[in-house]
C-alpha cells in the first residue's frame, strides 16, 4: 500500500509579465479573530516551501502564513533563454509585490532564510509600507567572491555547475560540504535532495546569476522597519562578525545568535528560531 499523501494546498498565481509563482498559505487562526497578521516565509536558494514544512504548526495557529517559491525554484517558472525577461531586483521585488496584492494581502512580516534575506531587507526598503517587520536568517547581504567559488565545486562558476551538474548533482555536492546541511541523518539528505531536485538546473542557474550581482548593502540604511536577525555560529556561508555588522547597520535591529551546527539554523535549530520570530512578532503586536 502506497503511504498516505496529504492533499496539496499549493496554489500558483501569474505575473502580467507572464511568469508564475506558486506559494502554500496557511492559517489555523481563530476565524473569529478582527484581524490576522501574515508572515511571509521566503526560503533560501536551492530550497522549496517543502522545507519550512516543520514551521507551520508553530506559526500558523496564530498567523496566516504564505510559504513562497523563489523564481526558478519547485513549482515557480523560470524564463526561457529567449525570453525577454529583465531579471532585475526591481522584477524581483515586484513579483513580491504583485503576490500580495493578487492574494489581498496589505502588510506582512517577511521572514527571508540565507539569500531571501537580502530580499526581506530590499523590499522593506524600498515597500516600506508593506512590511510590519524583517526578519533574516542565516542572511549574508551580499555573496563575496569566495562565497561563489565554493558553490561553483571547482566548475568555472555557480551558475555553469548548476547546468553541468544539474539540480540534483549540485545539490549532492553541496550535502557533502562541511558547514551546509542541516542534519546527517541519512533520511533527512535523502529527502533534502529530493526537494532541490524539483527545481531543474537551468531555472536555479538562472536564480544564481542573478543573485552574484545581488547586494543589499545600499538599501540597509532605509529599513525603518523593526528587524530580527538569526544569526548562526557555525555557517559556511556567513560570519558572526558579518552578523554583528547586519546589526550595526539597521538601527534598533535584535540580534540573536543560534547556536546549532551549518548553515541552515532554520532546520537544525527550528525551535530556537521560531521561539525568538514568535516572540519578536508578539512584542510588536503589544505596542
Amino acid at each position: 500500500m502506497a503511504p498516505y499523501t496529504a492533499p496539496s494546498r499549493r496554489q500558483t498565481i501569474t505575473h502580467p509579465n507572464g511568469q508564475s509563482t506558486s506559494f502554500i498559505h496557511d492559517t489555523f487562526a481563530d476565524p473569529w479573530l478582527p484581524s490576522t497578521e501574515t508572515i511571509l516565509i521566503q526560503h533560501g536558494f536551492g530550497r522549496t516551501s517543502a522545507h519550512f514544512y516543520h514551521w507551520i504548526p508553530a506559526l500558523s495557529r496564530k498567523y496566516n502564513v504564505i510559504r513562497r517559491e523563489l523564481r526558478g525554484h519547485g513549482a515557480s517558472s523560470f524564463p526561457a533563454p529567449e525570453d525577454k525577461y529583465d531579471y532585475s531586483v526591481e522584477t524581483i521585488i515586484s513579483e513580491i509585490v504583485d503576490t500580495l496584492d493578487q492574494l489581498g494581502v496589505q502588510k506582512v512580516h517577511f521572514l527571508g532564510e540565507s539569500t531571501s534575506g537580502m530580499l526581506a531587507e530590499i523590499f522593506a526598503a524600498m515597500h516600506p509600507e508593506r512590511v510590519s517587520s524583517v526578519i533574516v536568517c542565516s542572511s549574508p547581504t551580499y555573496l563575496p567572491e569566495a562565497g561563489q567559488k565554493f558553490l561553483a565545486f571547482g566548475e568555472p562558476s555557480w551558475p555553469e555547475a548548476l547546468r553541468r551538474l544539474g539540480s540534483r548533482g549540485w545539490a549532492e555536492r553541496l550535502a557533502d560540504a562541511p558547514g551546509t546541511l542541516a542534519s546527517d541523518d541519512p533520511g533527512y539528505k535523502r529527502w533534502w535532495i529530493e526537494r532541490v531536485s524539483e527545481s531543474t538546473g537551468e531555472g536555479l542557474a538562472g536564480y544564481a546569476v542573478f543573485l552574484s550581482r545581488l547586494d543589499s548593502r545600499s538599501y540597509l540604511g532605509g529599513v525603518k522597519c523593526p528587524m530580527l536577525i538569526l544569526a548562526p555560529t557555525r555557517s559556511a556561508m556567513v560570519t558572526v562578525e558579518g552578523m554583528r555588522e547586519l546589526q550595526a547597520a539597521v538601527k534598533g535591529s535584535k540580534l540573536v545568535f543560534v547556536e546549532a551546527p551549518g548553515h541552515e539554523i532554520y532546520s537544525t535549530a527550528a525551535e530556537a528560531c521560531q521561539e525568538a520570530v514568535l516572540e519578536f512578532v508578539g512584542d510588536l503586536e503589544e505596542k
